[in-house]
């Protein structure tokens, strides 16, 4: 019997445009009985495009990376990186589904990207441009959502019924999960942490307002810190100004982080500023939705104590009602800048289920049909076509050969 793979393959058009909108409340049952089969997740990020094939337990069996295109380019720029990854990786393997963590508001129906601060998408359907090149199902989500997801499934949240996940990026980026379910809100856009005003008329942020929580603690604030001593020639700046032969445009985070595990007194500074503002914004979130646990990501969380440290500490000092209520654990996330990824992938695989159980009852209804002589079965089309396709080789090896090109009998 034909397997709904065969099927999308041989009818792409047709078949790959039925993909549930929403997993909704389901998820928590659902990722239970998903099918145990590979997965693609993609995490686009302001700087990276990562995309790995991942199994049912979280384990990653291949990963690649590129950088992301410009933001100057066109939205179809960034589609055209995404189709090459997921294309590279199915010559390998066989991917059942493709999941999309994004950098950028989501709408409810996780089918479009409403608005994208690092990235020029704007109300992008993202989703039906990846379908319409790819033969599998595509699921895209807020890419926050995906961590948290994945820190939930596999990582440091396993266990917990209310989460809050933080991600240090180039911004910063948030999810909630309650009771085994991410918290979209009604729009799609719940959790965007990053942009709530801490410092009114403060820093600008590409999203448009000043003063967003992002300007602050993330790792664009942490690299625009460093650049602005090193730029200023601070005696303070002296030895990341000589690591960088002073370049100052080659001062990165990771770099910062280096020095800062070194002992380079300017580094650990910025990274407790860093950290402080976080455990303040997590001190407000606590008022606000009171989870148990806060898992910290992202690739500035690499830093490790150098800011969780310094986070755990201005949390306790900010938090409402300190002394008189519990306090939510505070926890780096353990899959490290591959839970979004990781997170995709998974909730790609929910969507897999629904797409194999549609597509098995599209084949038995085309065999049926077959059977019943209304249609060509998938088999009998195949054979036709390649028929055909003999025939007219057959034609031009049989031309007479005193006959010019262009020429008739």
């Amino acid at each position: 019997m034909s397997t709904y793979r065969d099927f999308a393959l041989t009818h792409r058009g047709s078949a790959r445009g039925t993909v549930l909108r929403t997993i909704g409340t389901r998820e928590r049952r659902s990722h239970l009985t998903a099918p145990r089969v590979p997965t693609v997740g993609i995490d686009i990020g302001g700087t990276k495009v990562m995309a790995g094939v991942v199994d049912a337990d979280g384990v990653i069996l291949e990963k690649i990376r590129t950088e992301t295109p410009d933001k100057s380019k066109s939205p179809k720029v960034v589609e055209d990186t995404i189709v090459e990854l997921v294309l590279d990786l199915s010559d390998r393997h066989d991917v059942h589904a493709v999941g999309i963590g994004a950098a950028g508001w989501v709408d409810a129906d996780r089918s479009r990207v409403l608005f994208a601060p690092h990235l020029a998408w704007r109300d992008e359907p993202l989703r039906d441009a990846l379908q319409s090149r790819l033969a599998v199902p595509v699921m895209v989500d807020n890419d926050a959502n995906t961590a948290a997801w994945a820190e939930w499934r596999f990582g440091a949240g396993r266990g917990e019924d209310h989460l809050v996940m933080i991600t240090l990026g180039t911004g910063i980026g948030g999810a909630i999960l309650e009771g085994g379910q991410v918290k979209r809100g009604r729009f799609g856009v719940a959790g965007e942490f990053g942009h709530m005003q801490v410092v009114p008329g403060g820093h600008r942020c590409p999203c448009g307002n000043r003063g967003c929580w992002e300007q602050y603690s993330s790792g664009n604030a942490l690299v625009r810190e460093a650049r602005e001593l090193a730029a200023a020639d601070s005696p303070v700046a002296h030895d990341i100004i000589a690591r960088v032969g002073g370049n100052v445009a080659e001062i990165t985070g990771p770099l910062i982080t280096e020095l800062a595990r070194e002992g380079d007194a300017m580094c650990v500074e910025l990274l407790e500023d860093i950290g402080q503002w976080l455990g303040v914004g997590i001190a407000n979130l606590a008022a606000a939705l009171d989870p148990s646990c806060f898992v910290i990501g992202g690739g500035v969380s690499a830093a490790d104590d150098l800011l969780i440290g310094p986070a755990r500490d201005a949390f306790r000092r900010h938090l409402t009602g300190r002394g008189y209520r519990p306090e939510a654990r505070i926890a780096k996330a353990q899959l490290g800048p591959e839970a979004g990824m990781v997170g995709a992938a998974d909730l790609a695989r929910l969507v897999a289920r629904r797409f194999r159980r549609a597509t098995r009852r599209r084949v038995e209804r085309y065999e049926r049909y077959a059977q019943w002589g209304l249609i060509d079965s998938p088999a009998t089309a195949e054979r036709k076509a390649a028929e055909l396709k003999a025939a007219e080789a057959e034609a031009v090896d049989t031309k007479p050969a005193d006959l010019k090109d262009g020429e008739t009998q």
